[in-house]
């Protein structure tokens, strides 16, 4: 069970919005990099940043902060926001990260999706956000009629990596993750499944190494580290704990 620790890129700054609204910003760091490597050094084995402002233009925004992160960090990073054609798949594998999130083209150009996890194996994770079970695009600017698990369901051959679910009511409201819905995507697709939005708590945690969530690859978190909610060696000592135990 893999713990993201969150970087969410708005004008070069690290910030964690509320449900996707740009204009509930908070600042948590000026220092990209510096907080990327900040959760390194806690252990974090991954890293999941967003170009907020490449998702709304829909071509990436933040290159400069991102880039630095790539360079001040070793673990792998995985990274979404404004991704939609296959230079910009090519030039963010080339410069460094591990993995790219498809969200809005997706929606709109599976066929791009479709390419480029067939010419970069493993390294291509589908975007799923989801506002009432139906999935939001362009930033989450706006709602298309296309259901979460159907979207799913059109990669289930394609050999995507991962499926990046995010509940938009529950994302940086501290409110727990929508463990229902994100658990019975998982049982609707063979593609891994990684939980995003909400994560508050170390209850929250314990919630994530109970049995009915191991099919679950991991979650993302991001408020709840940078205001102190989750405590970064108790969540990863209590996740390596569990997979332990699974693993006797």
């Amino acid at each position: 069970m893999i713990l993201f620790p969150a970087i969410d890129l708005k004008d070069g700054r690290c910030v964690r919005l509320k449900q996707g609204d740009m204009g509930q910003a908070t600042v948590f760091n000026d220092d990209p990099a510096a907080q990327a490597a900040t959760f390194e050094a806690q252990g974090f084995r991954w890293l999941h940043v967003v170009d907020l402002d490449g998702a709304f233009a829909g071509k990436p925004m933040n290159a400069a902060a991102v880039e630095s992160i790539l360079k001040q960090v070793t673990f792998p990073v995985q990274l979404g926001g404004g991704i939609r054609d296959m230079k910009t798949v090519e030039g963010w594998l080339a410069k460094g990260v591990a993995r790219v999130i498809i969200g809005t083209a997706a929606v709109r150009d599976p066929a791009f999706v479709r390419e480029a996890a067939k010419a970069f194996p493993g390294k291509v994770a589908v975007g799923i956000d989801a506002r009432d079970g139906l999935v939001a695009v362009e930033g989450w600017a706006e709602t298309s009629a296309l259901a979460a698990d159907d979207l799913g369901r059109r990669f289930e051959d394609a050999g995507v990596a991962a499926i990046i679910y995010t509940d938009i009511a529950r994302d940086g409201m501290l409110q727990g993750i929508n463990w229902e819905g994100t658990i019975a995507l998982a049982h609707a697709l063979t593609i891994p499944v990684i939980a995003s939005g909400g994560l508050a708590s170390m209850a929250d945690i314990e919630r994530l190494v109970a049995p009915d969530a191991a099919i679950l690859e991991g979650a993302i978190t991001g408020r709840a580290l940078y205001d102190g909610r989750i405590d970064p060696a108790a969540a990863l000592a209590r996740l390596a704990k569990s997979d332990a135990a699974v693993r006797s």
